[in-house]
């Protein structure tokens, strides 16, 4: 699996990927996650222009996984991960999230998620993430978590997460 930065020609085949992984949402009490519409193309474009989008190329060419990320208090904030099913539990997304950890210079990886689905909070506190005390949450943070919550995301316990990068 190689992993390599988004070109802008591939944004759209994001949204189909992002459709694709939210699809097993509906199966455990969340059918507004999984039929929530992805991000256009334009706005995803803010990754490439303002932060980073890397894609984990399966051995055909497809883009299996996407990791989108920018900066925010410091940190580099993980937006979104997604891995088609197709190519779901091989490791895929714990790759692209090591690949950032190893070739940023920020101190540490941040990111938002639901707090009980087995793929979102569990996954990412075996990938070396913990969740962030209130105290502990950036203003850049609690501004995320306040859109998400415009977003109707609150309908699900959610959580920020944290994890170092240098001691």
């Amino acid at each position: 699996m190689r992993i390599r930065a988004v070109t802008r020609d591939e944004l759209p085949l994001l949204a189909e990927l992002e459709r694709a992984a939210g699809a097993p949402f509906a199966a455990i009490g969340m059918p507004e996650i999984a039929e929530d519409e992805p991000p256009a193309p334009e706005e995803l474009a803010h990754y490439l222009d303002h932060g980073l989008a890397l894609a984990a190329e399966a051995p055909d060419g497809t883009i299996a996984a996407y990791l989108l990320a920018e900066p925010v208090d410091g940190a580099l904030h993980i937006e979104q991960v997604s891995v088609h099913p197709d190519h779901a539990r091989r490791g895929i997304g714990r790759a692209l999230i090591d690949h950032l950890a190893r070739t940023t210079d920020a101190p540490a990886l941040t990111l938002t998620t639901f707090a009980e689905v087995p793929w979102n909070a569990p996954y990412y506190a075996r990938c070396g993430f913990r969740p962030l005390a209130d105290a502990e949450t950036t203003p850049g943070l609690r501004e995320i978590r306040r859109k998400e919550a415009e977003h109707g995301l609150d309908r699900w316990p959610r959580l920020c997460m944290r994890r170092d990068l240098r001691p």
